[in-house]
């Protein structure tokens, strides 16, 4: 494994706090990677993160498709989103990062922060854009940040197209293995962990598609009914860091200590708050068949080693949760419109074409799935290389 273009660590003058920006490779002269806020936030997971963002773009890739991946980076401070100082610290972080912003570096919402904070950071900070780097790729500037602006104030059932575009491509992943096992969607039971953007959506659509949402974990604790959730009602009442509002429960609905959604019954857990959250000390709790990782890195390589042995499959992230990347992309560069609908399509349709050739080569090489994506991003970014030329 090469080491990174880049790796720095910035420390805030007024409050002593660490930020820190890892760029992977440069594809094009730009990469792409989203900016976490999380308390115990350290160099070496941004690190892990802006090389998964390699993979991840790299998957993707299509040339029939105008968007083309970029390179991998990450950005991440170490912070409590909820402190009252974030906001003023994410500010002077993105001012120290302006040359980079400004000159490769594209990022956005990650774990911790929203599109919308982060755009008021980044324009408080005198940038243009989060992604302002890569509009010297595109063919038309101005007809493709409308067609972005206009993406990100179309709505579904009140919850925005961005916020819904990620869990629709971890749900696809759970239907895609559901299908290739043949086990129907109903009476399967589901365990989120997190219910902000990308772990409500993806309940929001499973529960769509006739899964049972049995469970759900926020920072306050884990709500549990066995007979199932109702999603939407949850959903409704979130907070802006995912939180839900106990008053919303049913009788049926059980409060129970944070960890809980790991041990609950259910053939598929989804865990889509922190990294590093399933390890070797609670691995063994989980009786689900899947682990479907939509946060970055959720399951330590050692647990995944023993649930592996257990017949628990992991599907990873850098292919789970990439569709929150891609639909930036294919809609900045124009593949697709600023249509709900066009933008589901094609996000279940690169998902469930993607998870299919991971878990294809998995089988055909007899490794796991996180091993046979990292072969598959393996054989395309020579390809890539090629074409555009790289810079590790």
């Amino acid at each position: 494994m090469t080491s990174p273009l880049l790796s720095l660590t910035w420390t805030d003058h007024l409050t002593g706090r660490q930020g820190f920006l890892v760029v992977d490779r440069l594809v094009r002269g730009v990469a792409s990677g989203g900016l976490r806020m999380r308390p115990g936030c350290t160099l070496e997971e941004v690190a892990g993160l802006a090389r998964g963002m390699t993979m991840k773009e790299a998957l993707h890739y299509d040339p029939a498709a105008r968007y083309v991946p970029l390179g991998g980076a990450k950005g991440g401070i170490d912070c409590d989103p909820r402190d009252p100082e974030a906001y003023g610290l994410l500010v002077r972080y993105l001012r120290a990062m302006r040359p980079y912003v400004e000159s490769f570096w594209t990022t956005g919402e990650d774990l911790g922060l929203s599109q919308d904070v982060v755009d008021r950071a980044v324009t408080e900070a005198g940038l243009v854009s989060s992604v302002q780097a890569v509009y010297p790729l595109l063919d038309d500037e101005t007809a493709a940040r409308r067609r972005l602006a206009d993406a990100f104030a179309v709505e579904v059932d009140g919850i925005g197209l961005d916020e819904l575009a990620g869990g629709c491509g971890v749900a696809e992943s759970v239907l895609t293995a559901l299908d290739r096992a043949g086990v129907p969607y109903a009476g399967t039971r589901v365990s989120v962990q997190g219910l902000g953007t990308m772990g409500g959506a993806t309940a929001r659509f499973l529960t769509r598609a006739g899964l049972t949402v049995v469970a759900v974990a926020d920072i306050k604790g884990t709500v549990c009914n066995p007979e199932g959730l109702d999603v939407e009602a949850l959903l409704a009442a979130r907070d802006a860091h995912g939180t839900v509002d106990r008053s919303v429960l049913r009788p049926g609905d059980r409060e129970l200590p944070g960890d809980a959604w790991l041990s609950v019954a259910a053939e598929v857990l989804v865990p889509a708050a922190v990294s590093y959250a399933i390890d070797t000390g609670n691995q063994d709790r989980i009786t689900a068949r899947w682990i479907v990782e939509a946060a970055n890195m959720p399951v330590l390589p050692a647990a995944e080693t023993l649930l592996a042995a257990r017949g628990v499959a992991v599907l990873p992230d850098v292919v789970v949760n990439s569709g929150t990347n891609a639909w930036w992309w294919w809609t900045l560069f124009g593949d697709i419109g600023a249509d709900a609908d066009e933008a589901f399509a094609q996000v279940r349709r690169s998902m469930r074409a993607l998870v299919g050739q991971m878990l294809d080569r998995a089988e055909a090489d007899g490794t796991s799935p996180r091993a046979a994506a990292h072969a598959l991003a393996a054989d395309r970014l020579p390809v890539i290389s090629e074409r555009f030329g790289w810079y590790r």
